[in-house]
């Protein structure tokens, strides 16, 4: 097993504004650094929990050997206990949004053994972050859903899988000249592990961050949600109560300058052809708070409260709405704010050529 990164997918990659750093906090091993405003980290220095990827607003994070959206469905079929020590990595792994997916696609209970979690060395920064998702995914489940996630102090074993008895056969298996070679690659990868494996923005990485794309994650919540009995009625819930998706709105101080929904990574911000309306669908946010990072005017905002009724009519709402213009200078398309007819940059270029003439005259 082993961690991957999609630096395509990371907020960081969209705007050297965004603060989100929740996988260098969430790492227990310390290993996952920032280098040159990208998640980096060390291969041999990962435990391989997950945390990570638990916590990742868009899924950046994997694990090469444990697909979260495949084990899903396995757990469709054969409901089962959740255990570090049995078919799951450390239940971090398991975002509140997922662990609500794990409920809902089945007619049995979700149990997670968390036995272990309290004398387990990496601990502290994980344990609290499961507790906090089995918690967070009980309360959005009690707003639609009778059904609630257990967490209970089992304590299964280990799973043995290997066989004390073959150690001799393998070791002189190994010593056949023809393995030589196998051995001599996993050296090198050994090797290569303990180097940092540092991310940049390659045109290929460029080409994939202007495709506007949405987690397996998300879309497997999304298609549940489909099959779940509408409430009779729809509750609404405190922001702060919702940690993988938000209600949004936009104040007087914005200026239509298009960052937001050009940088938004899953397109839950949006405009309309002409640029005069700026979209948003609560369904495809994931609260990763880059456009706030980016917002220069600090226009928008997050609801203080969150309708439930999102998960089942999910609806594309107008934030604001813009007069679009002709410049009289250069013809183009403008956000007109009031006063001249005239674009921001005929403006600026208007205002340095006054300037460059009043410098020529005053060398005169």
């Amino acid at each position: 097993m082993g961690l991957n990164f999609d630096a395509s997918s990371c907020v960081r990659t969209s705007a050297i504004a965004s603060n989100c750093q929740k996988c260098v906090d969430i790492c227990p091993a310390q290993t996952i650094k920032l280098a040159s405003n990208l998640p980096s980290f060390t291969p041999i220095e990962c435990i391989e929990c997950g945390g990570c990827a638990g916590v990742c607003p868009t899924s950046s994070f994997a694990l090469s050997e444990f697909n979260v959206t495949d084990f899903s469905f396995e757990c469709f079929n054969n409901p089962q206990i959740l255990s570090c020590k049995q078919n799951t990595p450390c239940l971090a792994v398991f975002s509140s949004e997922e662990l609500i997916s794990l409920v809902l696609g089945s007619d049995k209970e979700l149990v997670l053994d968390i036995g272990h979690c309290k004398t387990c060395e990496i601990k502290e920064k994980l344990y609290p972050l499961i507790i906090a998702n089995i918690e967070e995914a009980n309360f959005i489940l009690s707003s639609f859903s009778s059904k609630q996630i257990k967490a209970e102090d089992i304590k299964l074993e280990s799973i043995q899988t290997k066989n004390e008895e073959s150690n001799r056969r393998d070791f002189l298996h190994n010593l056949k000249p023809i393995n030589a070679i196998k051995h001599k690659i996993e050296f090198d990868e050994i090797v290569n592990k303990d180097e940092l494996k540092a991310f940049e923005i390659d045109n290929a990485t460029i080409s994939k961050i202007k495709n506007k794309k949405i987690s397996d994650r998300r879309k497997l919540f999304f298609a549940l949600l489909k099959q779940e009995k509408k409430p009779q009625r729809y509750e609404t819930i405190q922001s702060n109560d919702i940690s993988f998706i938000s209600q949004k709105y936009i104040d007087q101080n914005c200026n239509n300058c298009q960052i937001c929904y050009r940088i938004c990574p899953t397109g839950a911000l949006s405009s309309s052809s002409n640029f005069s309306e700026i979209h948003f669908d609560a369904m495809l946010c994931v609260k990763c708070h880059l456009c706030h990072d980016v917002c220069t005017q600090n226009a928008i905002h997050i609801q203080p409260s969150f309708e439930i009724k999102e998960f089942f009519e999910p609806t594309q709402r107008i934030l604001a709405n813009f007069t679009i213009k002709r410049c009289d200078e250069c013809g183009n398309s403008f956000t007109y704010l009031g006063g001249d007819t005239v674009c921001p940059r005929c403006h600026t270029e208007e205002d340095e050529a006054i300037m460059l003439h009043q410098i020529a005259r005053n060398n005169l």
